[in-house]
């Protein structure tokens, strides 16, 4: 059984081989995109095992992405197919000026549909960890329900959970989001937001006010993600630091850089690292993430991670 579970929506994600609008954008490559099975790649390639819950529609794109993930070597056993509702597709658009931006063609998805019938309790717990983001509730009343019942079976089971908020504003409203994430927040073991979203959730910058808030609602570890200049890790036992993030020469992509720190994160607390090598490793990992344009092409392997850390010399020829 896998070490770390995860919950939520994987799509196809059609990534334009040019920047600027969509409308002039002609050609496209075909990926995938999921914050919950890009957190499940990035723990696989750095050597432990991860299983991916979710629906798939019952199309050539939902047998795309099953396909994709599992030659990632995640575990998809309790991935189930839909014959009544399609695969959900993404867009990208880049811009040289500006953020990338991200459309989605997802409702009434295959994985909007998901309900707590699509749970496997022993699955569940039999896992160390239980990863969720906000992502999947924002999608439908029954996938909060799935998501709320998850955590339910992985507190009576004694499966740490671990929450990034991921706070989609074209999903759901501001302050649905809030009134949901809060609560979600407050049942995880491990949160783990982004300054960003934090403040629209929260309401402050702060990293340090931001922990407080969530040490506060009852989890027990915050990492709050502060992009280059890495994160902000406080715990109940009153450990606090910074960590600072690694330079990155041309950051192509930032999407998929927060499933990446928490893939690094989780593999530290798996390793029982310290709280402080947890932090330098998913930074780290994050790293990685921004140099290419897919949310998983960039994830490392132990070896090149080992390498960019100075930890073991790298042989090129």
């Amino acid at each position: 059984m896998p070490e770390v579970v995860a919950l939520g929506e994987t799509m196809v994600l059609m990534n334009p081989e040019t920047s600027g609008p969509l409308r002039y954008v002609h050609r496209f490559t075909k990926q995938i995109g999921g914050a919950e099975s890009n957190f499940c790649i990035g723990v696989v390639r750095l050597g432990h095992t991860a299983g991916w819950i979710s629906r798939l529609g019952d199309d050539e794109l939902g047998r795309f992405v099953l396909h994709s993930i599992r030659g990632e070597g995640v575990d998809t056993s309790r991935v189930s197919f839909d014959s009544e509702a399609p695969t959900a597709l993404m867009f990208k658009e880049r811009r040289e000026l500006g953020e990338t931006k991200v459309y989605y063609y997802r409702r009434y998805s295959a994985a909007s549909l998901m309900t707590p019938d699509d749970l496997d309790e022993e699955y569940i717990g039999s896992a160390k960890f239980l990863h969720l983001s906000g992502i999947t509730p924002a999608l439908s009343v029954s996938c909060h329900e799935t998501v709320l019942a998850a955590m339910e079976m992985a507190r009576k089971l004694g499966v740490k959970i671990s929450f990034d908020p991921n706070l989609r504003l074209r999903l759901w409203s501001a302050a649905e989001a809030r009134r949901v994430l809060v609560d979600l927040m407050g049942r995880a073991d491990i949160v783990l937001p982004g300054v960003g979203e934090a403040e629209v959730i929260l309401g402050t910058r702060d990293p340090v006010a931001i922990a407080d808030q969530i040490l506060s609602l009852g989890a027990s570890l915050v990492a709050v993600k502060l992009g280059a200049e890495g994160a902000y890790v406080a715990d109940k036992d009153g450990n606090r630091f910074r960590s600072p993030g690694f330079t990155v020469k041309r950051v192509v992509d930032p999407v998929g850089a927060g499933d990446a720190f928490a893939a690094g994160f989780l593999v530290g607390l798996l390793r029982n690292y310290p709280l402080d090598e947890c932090a330098r490793l998913a930074n780290a990992v994050g790293a990685f993430a921004v140099t290419v344009t897919g949310d998983i092409e960039g994830l490392p392997s132990n070896e090149e991670l080992a390498e960019f850390l100075g930890e073991s010399e790298a042989i090129d020829r």
